[in-house]
Order: C-alpha cells, then structure tokens, then sequence
C-alpha cells in the first residue's frame, strides 16, 4: 500500500492507565498514513499531536496527574479542537457529567454530550467480557469481542441542540447487563451503548487496546483522525 510521506501523530495520554496497550494497537496498524505514537506526558509533546487517545486507568488519578502536570487546561482546549478517543477512564473524562463520583468530585475534560456512571458494572471481581454489535467498523457483521473491567456505564445522552448528533458505534445485548441496571422490558437505553461517537469524538466504556482486534483503532484513524489532518 502506497503510504503518504507526512505522518500523522497520534498522541497517547502517558500519566496512568493501559498507554503502552494502545501503542501496540496503532503500531499494528497498516493505513494509507504512517502513524507516529507520541506519549503525552508534557505539553510539548501534546502540542505535537493531531489526535488524542486517553486509556483506562483510574480516572480521577489520571485527572490529579493532568493537574499537577500543567495538561488539565490545556487537555480541555485540545478537546475543543482535535480528535479525541477516550477508553474506560478515558471515557469519563469525555463526559459531560459524573455519576458515582470519589469524594470531591471528578474533574472532567467534557467533549461528549453524555451523562456516565463511575463503575458502573461493579467491582474487579465483576469484570467480564461480551459480544458487541458494531455499526460502522470494517466487517461490522462480525461480533467484536469487548472487555469490561471496572467500566463506566452510559446513563444519559443529552446533546444540545447546536450540538453535533451522538451516533451508536456499539452496543452490548440489555440480557449482559447487571440486574440493577436492567429495565423490566429489557428495551434498548443508553445502559447497552459502549461505544459513542460525537462528531472528532470516539468514547468507549471497554477496553479495545487488550485485544488483537483493532478494527476500533482503524475506525478511531480514518474515521475521526485522517479527515482533519492535511
């Protein structure tokens, strides 16, 4: 495949959390563009990027992390301007609004018009793994295998109406959900949606880096990262 001689830059958020996984990901890839990975520790490294992804951790340390390193500000700007991809705690930090937060509360970067719930699924011991229908990444008739560890739970979409429209890139069947989740009807409800896109957004409450599947990271480049960049 012919490959473009500009690379695009692809920034990791290195402060806490499955960065190294991504890595792996992205590096996997074999696209029209090379991509360059740039762990973001600093702000010249953040400056440096075309596009963001934030992994799973502890979202609140990842947050004080951000703090204490200068980036908490200057995350949110990015936010506002560039692709972003959040990941489990990456997926809280793209929100709008907390549930289930820490004492003193959870800082946020926003950047999805969304409501999300701090473990939502429960516990270490509660994680699991499960079947997602997916609309719009290659091969979107082939389930994709996601793992929940400790994940935040969509509770609420409530986009404005300036804002961009939320589009469902996947779902989980309502049976997987936990029962103090379930609607009696088991109807389809922001609880089932894992993963979101909101215009150069991408959120998903799973882990797609601890996969070999990186059909989310492909979506993530092409779809969100490559129509933006020159």
């Amino acid at each position: 495949m012919a490959v473009d001689a500009r690379p695009v830059h692809i920034g990791i958020l290195a402060l806490q959390g499955a960065f190294v996984e991504h890595q792996s990901s992205l590096e996997r890839l074999r696209l029209s563009r090379t991509i360059q990975v740039i762990l973001v520790k600093t702000l010249e490294e953040l400056n440096q990027c075309d596009a963001l992804i934030i992994p799973g951790g502890e979202s609140t340390t990842i947050a004080l992390l951000a703090k204490l390193s200068g980036l908490l500000e200057p995350l949110r700007q990015f936010v506002k301007e560039k692709p972003v991809w959040g990941t489990c705690a990456g997926a809280i930090l793209l929100a709008e609004k907390v549930e289930n937060t820490k004492k003193g509360g959870q800082e946020v970067l926003g950047g999805m018009s969304i409501t999300i719930a701090r473990n939502g699924w429960g516990s270490q011991v509660e994680s699991f793994e499960g079947d997602l229908t997916v609309d719009g990444l290659r091969n979107s008739g082939e389930p994709y295998k996601g793992f929940f560890i400790r994940a935040p739970v969509v509770v609420a979409l409530h986009p404005k109406p300036e804002d961009l429209p939320i589009q469902v890139i996947a779902s989980l069947s309502p049976a997987l959900l936990p029962p103090a989740l379930q609607s009696p009807d088991h109807s389809d409800e922001p609880k089932t949606y894992v993963a979101l896109r909101q215009g150069l957004h991408l959120l998903t409450t799973f882990h797609p880096e601890l996969t070999k599947d990186d059909r989310f990271h492909e979506y993530f480049v092409t779809e969100c990262v490559l129509p933006t960049v020159s």
